[in-house]
């Protein structure tokens, strides 16, 4: 059976600015992403149905799928179940969410156009990513969930470094290759998954949940706190809690991150700091790109939300809930407004448009160091989101 995730129209703007280059279903929460969920439940490849600017890079293999699932939905056990139960022209819901359908789909388009199912009820629980801000709100139960599923049935490393204290052993797990020294892993109120070949230098202190990728490092008397995602080839440092890092970034300096989520190649410059809790402990705004202003997430405690290839400079304030598009460098003193659209190049004394050509040369300097080799596809990706960032601002 060919399986896809759908990349929902009602779920993909609400998670800008990382869905601007990912799939829905290519977004980390947890240890994995969702895709990366659902092929280790159904033990097999699971594709993506997307958009026509992103399918050059992650459309699927096949010409047809009988399987079509919400891009945005986390698999358990339970939901999984059901979904298997499903027959032909039959579709799962949760009042109006849906959730999966089977049948023949060709593509993105044709699946969201269909009318011809029939509504099954689901009764269960699940978690659907239907805003950015839920990434981080669900991160601690999708990193204990995620790490049953790799760990099951297999044996951690041992970790051999007398220096190093560990805290609720039978809760880390550590693959082939991990290097640690004189560091404290406290997993009494979480479980520590360390990657493979990933690095946890002299002094920094871990409490669970929390979860390193493989090749990326923690450096030297770092503080994480729980809730912690860090994706694969990325250096951190500083004080990180409650946050996700998607692969190839860094914050390898001092500074503040909470409450946050930063894409794939980005840099934040030395002693960076977002704040999560406004002073007056009202709930955090944050932008809204489908209504074009800011909405109210509910939520005391709110960071950071930022683009793929953005950046920071030294000594940058980000204030409660600011939300940063893609290819963006902030700089300057005092805070930066609260969105900053993609592209765009300043701080809070004045923002100019960051140069197509220039935010391109920028990337693959950044790719050639990461030793990880890009195709035309991605330059692609950026210039679509470039254009449409013109053309919302002017």
């Amino acid at each position: 059976m060919q399986i896809a995730l759908a990349d929902l129209s009602q779920h993909r703007i609400k998670l800008f600015p990382f869905t601007m280059t990912r799939p829905v279903g290519d977004l980390r929460v947890g240890i994995l992403t969702i895709q990366e969920k659902w092929e280790k439940h159904f033990k097999q490849s699971v594709d993506f149905l997307t958009v026509t600017d992103l399918t050059p890079k992650f459309g699927g293999t096949h010409q047809n799928y009988q399987l079509v699932i919400n891009g945005a939905l986390c698999p358990n056990t339970e939901l999984v179940a059901e979904i298997l139960k499903l027959e032909q022209g039959q579709a799962l819901y949760h009042q109006n969410t849906f959730l999966a359908a089977r049948g023949t789909i060709h593509s993105l388009e044709e699946f969201e156009n269909q009318k011809n199912t029939t509504a099954i009820e689901y009764d269960g629980g699940y978690t659907l990513i239907a805003r950015s801000w839920d990434l981080f709100t669900h991160n601690k139960e999708q990193l204990e969930a995620d790490f049953l599923l790799l760990t099951a049935d297999r044996t951690s490393h041992v970790i051999t470094d007398p220096h190093t204290r560990v805290y609720n052993p039978d809760s880390i797990f550590v693959e082939e290759g991990v290097d640690i020294k004189a560091a404290i892993l406290n997993a009494e109120e979480g479980s520590i998954y360390l990657g493979k070949n990933s690095i946890v230098q002299e002094g920094a202190a871990i409490r669970g949940p929390f979860a390193l990728g493989e090749n990326s490092r923690i450096n030297m008397n770092a503080k994480i706190r729980e809730g912690v995602t860090i994706g694969p080839n990325c250096k951190i440092g500083g004080e990180v809690s409650n946050s996700i890092v998607y692969g190839n970034s860094n914050k390898a300096h001092d500074g503040y991150l909470g409450m946050a989520v930063v894409g794939e190649w980005c840099n934040l410059g030395a002693d960076t700091n977002n704040s999560n809790l406004k002073n007056n402990y009202e709930d955090v705004k944050v932008w809204d790109f489908e209504s074009e202003s800011l909405i109210n997430t509910g939520l005391q405690f709110c960071g950071l939300f930022m683009g793929d290839h953005s950046k920071t400079a030294i000594n940058t304030m980000l204030n409660t809930g600011t939300t940063i598009g893609v290819c963006s460098n902030v700089f300057g003193s005092g805070f930066p407004p609260p969105y900053i659209p993609s592209f765009s190049w300043g701080g809070s004394d004045q923002m100019t448009v960051h140069k197509i050509d220039k935010a391109i040369a920028t990337a693959q300097k950044v790719w050639a160091r990461k030793n990880i080799q890009q195709t035309g596809n991605d330059e692609k990706i950026l210039k679509t989101i470039f254009d449409h960032s013109i053309k919302s601002q002017s």
